[in-house]
């Protein structure tokens, strides 16, 4: 069995609630995979540099200069940041970019309605099992950034979420895979203003009515589409919790088709 663990910004911007979610990443059993998104540590330095960050639905416009940073946070701070945590708890661990042993190859996103810029899409193919086995073999426990690259010379920003989704894919078929997404709530929330209220599983026509409905938005968007995507390509489960239910088959929210 193999766990695919997200974690989101806001764990990440949280050194608590970061350390506690690695506690319990380290106490699950079998292989497991961490894959992290960026935060706001990304911000900061932009707002520090005098430069603005434009996010739409949950999705940040990456341009040159914001290619730069996010390459410099997330793949550098970030990622060493979490290995360097991991090291601290006895899991021996290796942190990754997308480019690092060809992990995940990616393509610039088509422009549509809105130009994300040098923001990086998947494919079914994107992701190197070989390494990632031959790093279980060893006993290293991969730590992902959501930077890839094209083939080309050329890095890509891309969606930590997506990232997840495609990797556990490509794992199920050889694996019994559990996605994980981490994040600061109990689940997905049913009622926004309570927080101890949640859905203990959502099946795909219940979401598209309730982003329709904008209900749910924002980041959560993507997180979702790519979990019902996992599931409907050979991954076993795939859940949406707190940190604190990581290692506990209650109080989560379940994705169901």
């Amino acid at each position: 069995m193999i766990n695919v663990v997200k974690i989101g910004g806001e764990i990440i911007d949280n050194k608590n609630l970061l350390i506690y979610s690695l506690k319990n990443f380290s106490k699950l059993d079998g292989y497991k995979i961490l894959v992290h998104g960026g935060g706001k540590i990304a911000d900061i330095f932009s707002k520090k540099m005098g430069y603005n960050n434009n996010i739409i639905n949950g999705r940040r416009i990456t341009d040159k200069t914001t290619l730069d940073i996010v390459v410099m946070t997330y793949s550098g701070l970030i990622n060493k940041r979490i290995v360097s945590k991991l090291q601290s708890l006895g899991l021996n661990s290796l942190g990754f970019s997308g480019a690092d042993g060809n992990i995940v190859k990616s393509y610039k996103r088509p422009i549509k309605d809105i130009d994300y810029g040098y923001v990086g899409n998947l494919k079914i193919n994107s992701i190197n099992t070989d390494l990632i086995k031959y790093m279980f073999k060893i006993g290293i426990i991969p730590v992902l950034s959501p930077i890839t690259h094209d083939g080309n010379g050329n890095l890509l920003n891309t969606n930590a979420d997506t990232i997840a989704s495609y990797l556990s894919i490509s794992l199920s078929k050889e694996y019994k895979v559990i996605l994980s997404y981490i994040f600061n709530k109990i689940g997905v929330l049913n009622n926004l203003n309570d927080e101890k209220s949640y859905y203990s599983n959502i099946e795909e026509n219940l979401f598209k009515k309730l982003k329709n409905n904008n209900i749910i938005n924002k980041g959560m968007i993507p997180k979702l589409e790519n979990a019902f995507y996992a599931l409907k390509n050979g991954v076993y489960k795939v859940t949406i919790s707190h940190p604190n239910y990581l290692n506990n088959t209650t109080k989560k929210t379940i994705i169901c088709l």
